[in-house]
């Protein structure tokens, strides 16, 4: 394992839970879908949860949050 996908679990392992927004400021990972079901390919247990927003037009809308069912390290 190498690269975002590295800095991707080890966030996790610390944080609990991960969005894409999160991913793109932190890490500039523009994929983080492939990077969680690589990781899930790996045996790391995941969950995708969506989350629902209003947007600054008022639109309701959803973002996905990817919850890491591991330990966290404190």
């Amino acid at each position: 394992m190498r690269g975002k996908t590295k800095k991707v679990l080890e966030y996790l392992q610390t944080n609990g839970s991960i969005t894409q927004l999160q991913a793109w400021e932190l890490f500039r990972a523009s994929r983080l879908s492939s990077i969680v079901f690589n990781l899930k390919k790996y045996g790391y247990s995941i969950i995708s949860k969506k989350e629902n927003f209003t947007d600054i037009n008022g639109e309701k809308s959803y973002y996905v949050r990817y919850i890491y069912e591991g330990e966290v390290i404190e």
